[in-house]
């Protein structure tokens, strides 16, 4: 990513995770990866994502 954001948008958590939009924003929606909606656009905070990530890579699964 060109900078670092605190809140990331689909298409910016699809893009760090080298994953489609559409997959991304499936996943967001069903509650597998930490998220939250503002209006109508749904949200990631890094910091929850770097931490969902991080129980990944411990054996937890998506």
């Amino acid at each position: 990513m060109e900078e670092e954001r605190e809140i990331l948008t689909i298409s910016q958590v699809a893009d760090y995770l080298q994953i489609s939009e559409m997959t991304t924003y499936k996943l967001v929606q069903n509650g597998k990866i930490p998220g939250f909606k503002i209006g109508r656009h749904w949200r990631v905070k890094l910091v929850d994502l770097r931490e969902h990530l991080s129980k990944l890579e411990h054996g937890d699964h998506i």
